[in-house]
């Protein structure tokens, strides 16, 4: 996303990760299209590190990655007895207490959450296949941008597992409950048209059109002012747990601080 006329090198590039940051504008690029991106222990805590490392001017950040896949979803080496190196394999968490492995899934976890920060939107642009944690990685973010050629799945049920990387909520917000049980129950494939009409993506384009797709809807969301797209990022997520009458009070209490801070009457 930066010009090429400023490229301010990445703030980060480990893992699989490369974060890089143009003023308001950061993108987090997965890098190992090698593997199709698929994920580990040591590139969630990169993702997680790349959140923190997001400096205040930022406004909205953008999700991509190299190569044909978005992301094939869980390294499969991650079910061998070896594991990763240097880290305990899911087998031997398996064997652990109950609290630890509840503590390390959390610790997962955090790579999937601060998309969603009130003082940031999340695009992510998805190419190709984006199974299991990558279908959930790309549920993490405000709004999806899809290739032609995207094949969303969750398969952790049919590995005998549930999805645990915060995308079930997202998920059954987006499509409903029925439509979520039966994408995950079966495991199949969820293409661009789907995806569009169900909501699960908001536009899908000619994979070579991705990145300037992508582009254009940063643009348009950074050219509203930033607290009010804070403030309506808020009151949208709310939303889903408010009934009529407290998000009505909530849009009115919104409102009320957005136009004291127009008249300079802000605390």
């Amino acid at each position: 996303m930066a010009s090429p006329a400023h490229d301010p090198g990445p703030a980060l590039d480990q893992d699989g990760v490369r974060l890089t940051v143009d003023d308001a504008i950061a993108t987090v690029t997965l890098t190992n299209p090698a593997k199709r991106n698929a994920q580990s222990p040591a590139l969630w805590r990169a993702l997680a590190q790349a959140g923190r490392r997001l400096p205040g001017s930022v406004r909205a950040v953008v999700l991509r990655a190299e190569g044909k896949s978005f992301s094939a979803g869980l390294d499969r080496q991650a079910f061998t007895p070896e594991g990763f190196d240097g880290e305990p394999s899911f087998i031997d968490l398996a064997r652990g207490a109950d609290a630890e492995l509840d503590a390390t899934i959390a610790e997962y976890q955090e790579a999937f959450t601060w998309w969603r920060r009130s003082d940031l939107v999340s695009v992510a642009a998805v190419q190709g296949h984006a199974i299991g944690a990558g279908f959930q990685l790309a549920l993490a973010c405000d709004l999806r941008v899809v290739a032609d050629d995207v094949q969303f799945a969750m398969r952790e049920t049919s590995l005998g597992l549930v999805p645990d990387l915060t995308g079930t909520h997202p998920l059954v917000s987006l499509v409903g409950y029925a439509r979520a049980l039966e994408i995950c129950a079966t495991g199949r494939f969820v293409a661009a048209e789907e995806a569009v009409s169900t909501g699960l993506a908001n536009l899908a384009v000619p994979a070579d059109q991705l990145d300037p797709a992508v582009h254009d809807l940063v643009s348009a969301i950074l050219a509203a002012p930033r607290d009010a797209v804070v403030e309506t990022k808020a009151l949208l997520q709310g939303a889903q747990t408010r009934d009529y009458e407290a998000q009505r009070t909530a849009e009115r209490a919104a409102q009320g601080r957005r136009l004291r801070d127009l008249a300079g009457l802000g605390e």
